[in-house]
């Protein structure tokens, strides 16, 4: 058998006025093949479904019952096959095969004009088919009629079966037609496109296609959606000749006739049959899958027909709810929705979809009102500075920014000023107000809702992270992990990410050392005093000297604790630091001071420090 198009089934063919008679009867002698209708004869103006329907018959049969010997092949190759059978002397042969086949779909049948020796080898092959109860079914683009020099033993035997006229769509059908086409090619059209495209009366549906072409073609060239105005230009002058082409009145009276068929052939349905019929054909015109109703109506009726239809409307009643409120979400992800969203038997993928979104989509949490940082007074200078720095316009200097205070409240308290003067200048940034103890639940409740992948997406996109508590990520495991990788994610984005604990991060036991470095890699300040150095202030990578005190402030360098990134505080000579293997010692009252590997001394004079070099 020639290979089948799989595009072309019942599943992919909508259904009008114009066709429908001839789908109702192709479905029949796919499902009961040789009980009604034999042969079935269809024809139609090129472009118009007679392949389609005669290769969706095929598909619909061997579905049905994988058993059945199905044969579809265009007339050119039967005439082949018959010219190669008379060479090789096997006529009989050649015979035989197509008379033992269950269905014999043959296309193109206008062809046999002038074929003598092919129309006598047919007759014979349909008398053998229709004696042993095969289903015929053929295709022309012409009556049986009006087939010059038509044996008039097949013209008899063509019209005891059904023949069926397949004329132009109308305006509904073309509409359905263009959506589905643009949805099969995964476009998106934009509003009243559809409706504007179909008003024009194409004769078949390939000159739909081609204009459709046209505005998808535009689209992608253009990177922009077509509106229904810009399908008037693209149509210009073709669009005029097809307006005015109309539809005359005999055209009319034949649609209407086949309707009045249709609805003849459909009556001898059982009810349960039509019941289903009638379910799938409104499910595919909104584009929904319905194998699960071909699975149904394959069958030979089951006692709950109706339960099992109500259960189907169900779902897709559900399915249309979750794609509104995905809609309604702004789904992040909309590839996920392709195939999902109009398939009934996904539809617990479509709800697991959904429950990912809402959790991607969740807003954080918002500050209550209070202080902002220029209204934090009782606070050092240089941790006000610092904080306004991270949350400016400029990208700051010093990221990530960890505080530490004795007393909790005092963070919290400047966490939120933060938090507020971001959003005041920032109103459509992302902000993250957190505790390490609330992160580690939230955590938690997504590993248990199966959504842990959107809830780490969720939080990797923010632009300002504000966490507190710091201290208490000696007390994760799996959380503390899943905040490192938040930590490099932001960091490579460069989001801003501000810190407060309780204690230096040297101090807090039991965390990852990559953590640690991070934190130590940023502007360390004590909240209660900056560095124990009210006078110092924050300047971006400068070197600073002051008269008088203990020594000198050092260079910028990364990874130190001072009132800067790179900056340490007063700490002086050299002499007097610890090895680098001891814990940061701590000056009278809790002041800290960098350790060997962390600091640098500033040299007033350059003479000096070559000298010293030298030596």
């Amino acid at each position: 058998m020639t290979d089948l198009d799989p595009r072309f089934t019942f599943d992919s063919f909508v259904v009008g006025p114009a066709n429908r008679l001839a789908t109702a009867a192709a479905r029949r002698a796919a499902e009961s093949p040789g009980t009604s209708y034999n042969p079935l004869f269809l024809y139609s103006a090129s472009g118009l479904g007679k392949t389609h329907i005669l290769t969706a018959v095929a598909h619909q049969a061997q579905r049905a019952d994988e058993t059945l010997k199905v044969e579809y092949l265009a007339l050119e190759g039967y005439l082949d096959g018959l010219t190669a059978a008379l060479e090789m002397g096997t006529r009989d042969g050649f015979r035989e095969r197509y008379g033992d086949l269950d269905i014999l779909l043959l296309d193109d049948i206008q062809f046999l004009a002038g074929q003598g020796e092919a129309q006598e080898m047919l007759l014979r092959t349909l008398d053998q088919l229709s004696t042993g109860g095969s289903q015929i079914v053929l295709a022309s683009d012409r009556a049986p009629a009006e087939i010059d020099g038509l044996d008039a033993r097949l013209l008899s035997r063509f019209s005891g079966g059904l023949i069926v006229d397949i004329g132009a769509p109308d305006y509904e059908t073309r509409v359905a037609i263009i959506r589905k086409k643009a949805s099969e090619r995964r476009q998106d059209l934009g509003a009243g496109v559809a409706e504007a495209l179909g008003r024009y009366p194409f004769r078949n549906v390939r000159e739909l296609g081609g204009a459709l072409n046209k505005i998808l073609a535009k689209q992608d060239l253009e990177g922009r959606r077509v509106t229904p105005e810009v399908v008037a230009e693209l149509m210009g002058e073709e669009g005029a000749t097809l307006t005015a082409r109309g539809r005359d009145e005999f055209g009319t009276f034949l649609e209407d006739l086949s309707g009045v068929v249709a609805q003849t052939v459909e009556a001898q349905e059982k009810p349960w049959r039509k019941a289903v019929r009638e379910q799938i054909e409104a499910a595919e015109r909104e584009g929904f899958d319905v194998q699960r109703l071909r699975e149904l109506q394959r069958g030979h009726g089951v006692e709950n027909w109706q339960e099992l239809l109500e259960r189907f409307r169900a779902d897709v009643q559900r399915l249309r709810d979750i794609d509104a409120e995905l809609d309604r979400l702004g789904n992040p992800w909309p590839e996920a929705e392709e195939g999902v969203l109009n398939d009934p038997d996904r539809l617990d993928e479509a709800e697991a979809l959904l429950v990912s979104v809402r959790e991607r989509q969740r807003p954080f949490p918002k500050l209550a009102n209070g202080p902002r940082l220029d209204d934090l007074t009782d606070y050092p200078p240089i941790v006000i500075r610092a904080a306004r720095q991270l949350v400016g316009k400029q990208r700051p200097d010093y990221n990530p920014l960890f505080l530490w205070s004795d007393r909790p409240e005092r963070g919290k308290v400047l966490v939120g000023a933060t938090g507020r003067t971001f959003h005041a200048a920032n109103a459509g940034g992302q902000m993250a107000v957190t505790s390490v103890d609330e992160f580690a639940s939230d955590f938690i409740r997504a590993l248990g809702d199966g959504v842990a992948g959107a809830w780490r997406e969720r939080w990797w996109t923010v632009d300002l992270l504000l966490v507190h508590g710091i201290e208490d990520l000696s007390r994760t495991e799996r959380a503390q992990d899943e905040f490192f990788h938040l930590f490099e994610a932001l960091k490579r984005r460069g989001a801003r990410i501000l810190l407060v604990a309780d204690r230096i991060p040297a101090d807090i036991k039991r965390i990852d050392e990559r953590l640690r470095s991070r934190f130590e890699g940023g502007l360390v300040l004590e909240i209660e005093s900056g560095t124990g150095h009210d006078e110092l202030d924050l300047l971006p990578r400068e070197v600073s000297a002051r008269e008088g005190g203990e020594g000198a402030i050092s260079e910028a360098v990364p990874g130190t604790y001072g009132g800067l990134e790179g900056r340490t505080g007063a700490m002086g000579t050299l002499d007097g630091l610890l090895p680098p293997a001891q814990e940061p010692p701590r000056r009278p009252g809790g002041a800290w001071f960098p350790s060997r590997e962390n600091a640098v001394i500033h040299w007033p004079r350059v003479e000096d420090l070559i000298q010293g070099e030298l030596d």
